[in-house]
Order: structure tokens, then sequence, then C-alpha cells
């Protein structure tokens, strides 16, 4: 008995000894006076197996674990649509397209895009003006389509309201936006649109947009 009584301490006093977290008594059949302490420590080789989904992902290869954006309308197309050129041609994909209702497109943002030497050679920062004229050329991209009217000869951006940034673009950013048809009159040329721009979950952007599709 007086065996049993020291190895009940030696087990209690390890257990005390070890660094814990979080504690949860646990009465001892018996020993009324006594409680065990049981620690719950991060590196439990328990907590690690019963996690199905985390050893999951690190069997797979990060490089192979997110699939690609889709391609709907590659570069090529893009310059089909848009007359606009190096520089100014902002968007590199079209991920999602209804002509005339709305498009998904992306800018992927670089270090050697020609406006980080400038803004700023500290921290580069994507202009907002230039997020704004993405998503304006994303819009012109659901617009300049025949059954819409539009014409890459006469399309202009005719104005934007509400605009708000939320956080900055940098470089190595995804910048994803997406630009839906809200109201057109077709008898001015005017087309209003709403805007919005993530990098990742995030929003980064959002505003309101008119767009001039009439002819001369």
């Amino acid at each position: 008995m007086a065996l049993a009584s020291n190895s009940l301490v030696s087990f209690i006093h390890g257990s005390l000894s070890q660094p814990t977290r979080h504690f949860h008594p646990l009465p001892l059949p018996g020993s009324p006076s006594l409680s065990l302490k049981l620690a719950r420590r991060s590196n439990s080789p328990l907590l690690c197996s019963l996690d199905a989904s985390n050893s999951t992902d690190k069997e797979t290869p990060i490089e192979t674990r997110f699939p690609a954006y889709p391609t709907v309308m590659d570069i090529n197309k893009i310059r089909d649509v848009l007359p606009h050129r190096f520089p100014f041609l902002l968007v590199d994909r079209v991920i999602e397209y209804n002509p005339g209702v709305s498009a998904v497109g992306i800018k992927n943002v670089t270090i050697n895009d020609n406006f980080f030497p400038g803004h700023f050679p500290e921290r580069p920062i994507m202009p907002g003006v230039l997020m704004v004229e993405a998503m304006a050329q994303i819009g012109g991209l659901v617009m300049l389509q025949p059954e819409v009217g539009g014409s890459r000869e006469n399309f202009f951006f005719a104005g934007v309201d509400k605009v708000r940034f939320r956080k900055p673009v940098i470089a190595g950013d995804t910048l994803v936006m997406r630009m839906t048809l809200i109201k057109l009159q077709k008898r001015f040329g005017i087309a209003k649109m709403e805007g919005k721009a993530y990098v990742g979950s995030d929003l980064v952007c959002e505003g309101e947009f008119l767009m001039a599709t009439g002819s001369d």
C-alpha cells in the first residue's frame, strides 16, 4: 500500500511539472482530498492523428493543392475587344463572362509593373486609380458587344461614384474584379455598372461606374 501511494504521488508530481495550458480536475477514487490535473498539450500525438483534414493537406504538395483560374477569354481575345495596349491594358484574363450582363477578370500584380518604381519605391502598392481603371476595362468587355450596341471606337469611361478602397494591393497579389450591369439607357448610350475587386476573399475596392457606349 505504501508503494502504491508513493507511485501515485510521483505520478502526480511528474504531471504537474510538465508545461500546461488547460487543466481539468479529475477526482481520484478513494481519495477525495486529491485531484489529478491533466494537461492538454498542442504536441499531443492523439490530437494530430484525429485531425484528418490537416493530414490530407500535408500529403498534397502546396504547388498542386489549389486549382488554377479557368480561362474564358485569354489575353489575345481581350486585345481583340479592348483598344487598350501596353502599358495601360490592365486585364490579363477573363474567368467568367456573360456578354451585356457581367464579367469577372483578373490582373496579376507583379513587381515588374511599370507603376511600381514610382508608387512607391520602398513599398510597392498598386495605385487606386489603376484599380478603378482595370475594373472599367472589364466593364468595357461586358458592354463592347454587338447585341449591347457598344463600339471599341467609341467607348468611354464616363464617371465613377461611391468608390471605396478597403485594403492595399501589393506586388504578388492577384486582383479579381467583377463588373455587373445595373442599368442600361440605350437612348443615351449610358451603362451603369457595379464593380467589386478582391484579393483572395478580401474586398479591396468597390464602386459604381458609368460607361458611354453610344455612337456619335
